[in-house]
């Protein structure tokens, strides 16, 4: 059996559901990716068992076969070949021969039937959206995840579906960050989903601009993503996402209206003498003017004003400097409003062209 194809042409779905390989497998098959060919169309899926990604392409194949090949050495091999190159793969026993101009290569195949899949059963809700939309709420908060947190259900993205719209939250439990798009949803009921860490990376990841609209589909454990000749799909975190609403402030005493590309180069800069561990900043505020101060350990300090506009109290309040840049790196407009109560209360900061997006910052003690 023959198949034909050409470098970039596999490339491209072998870059698509390879992050979801892990390089440690618990079953030597999960280090492999799933080839079905059928009517010449190749469908190339990979699984870690939490989440699967599938995608098909045209080949040109002289029948239809399943079969898996390891995927890191296959995605190597696409790699290295000359840009234009021409591939052939012959399958023969347990072995697949895979043939570029001068190169041969020689590749162990497992048994197709040994492979799992994740099937979402149990579909409650469907709806369609634009590519952009689901891509900009992911982009906008998914830097505040938790990363192996003991509260498993930070380790993830919460999804809320009402009638008005769909929220993204994200919070690591030291700062949060939430993203809204309006629009009419048929709804018997709210809904909240919890999406794991590595499903919303892979998912931003696979999101392709030049399609214009992405289906999803949510089950009681499952959500399936279709755009175009590519399918996800994950497993939820069975878990209840705390209650956001509690953690941002109703209303702020003080406002500060910063210019976000200033404060951005002055944080970096002031921060290179911060405690390397603890990365921290103090913002000193007072009218119209705010003093940016870190010291370290070695006793070394640095520090910076920018004038502002700001009319409220003097305050004195440390952050990480770390939360906040990546904050201005998720906000589209050129000026930021930051709220503050008092220097031991959570900063509310906002795009000020939009209130579509909010992030709160806890501070931190210097």
């Amino acid at each position: 059996m023959r198949i034909r194809t050409a470098k970039e042409a596999l490339l491209r779905p072998l870059q698509a559901v390879s992050g979801v390989v892990e390089k440690r497998q618990t079953l030597p098959i999960l280090a492999n990716i799933l080839i079905n060919v059928v009517n010449s169309r190749m469908t190339i899926t990979a699984t870690d068992l939490e989440l699967e990604i599938r995608t098909t392409f045209d080949i040109d194949a002289e029948t239809d076969v399943s079969f898996t090949l390891p995927a890191r050495k296959l995605m190597d091999i696409c790699r290295a070949l000359p840009a234009e190159a021409a591939l052939t793969l012959d399958l023969e026993a347990n072995k697949a021969l895979l043939r570029s101009g001068n190169s041969r290569f020689s590749l162990s195949i497992l048994d197709a039937k040994d492979y799992p899949s994740i099937e979402a059963t149990d579909i409650q809700v469907e709806l369609t959206l634009p590519v952009q939309v689901l891509k900009r709420l992911i982009e906008k908060t998914q830097f505040a995840m938790a990363q192996q947190d003991v509260r498993y259900y930070l380790n993830g993205m919460l999804f809320e579906l009402d009638s008005s719209g769909i929220r993204t939250v994200a919070t690591d439990g030291h700062r949060l960050a939430t993203a809204r798009h309006d629009m009419e949803i048929e709804l018997p009921e709210a809904l909240q989903i919890i999406l794991p860490r590595k499903g919303v990376i892979e998912l931003a990841r696979l999101l392709n601009v030049n399609q214009e609209e992405v289906k999803l589909e949510i089950s009681s454990n499952h959500l399936r993503v279709s755009q175009g000749d590519t399918l996800f799909i994950s497993k939820l975190i069975d878990g209840r996402f705390p209650d956001y609403k509690k953690v941002i402030p109703r209303s702020v005493r003080n406002k500060a209206i910063v210019d976000k590309g200033s404060l951005k180069e002055a944080l970096l800069r002031t921060a290179i003498l911060s405690n390397e561990k603890y990365r921290g900043v103090r913002f000193s505020l007072s009218p119209n003017r705010l003093d940016l101060l870190a010291h370290n350990p070695e006793q070394e300090e640095a520090e910076e004003f920018l004038e502002i506009d700001y009319d409220g109290e003097e305050l004195m309040v440390g952050f990480n400097v770390n939360y906040l840049v990546d904050t201005l790196n998720a906000i589209d407009s050129e000026q930021v409003e930051i709220g503050l109560n008092d220097a031991n209360s959570s900063s509310l900061v906002h795009d000020t062209e939009s209130d579509h997006t909010a992030y709160v910052i806890m501070p931190m003690r210097l």
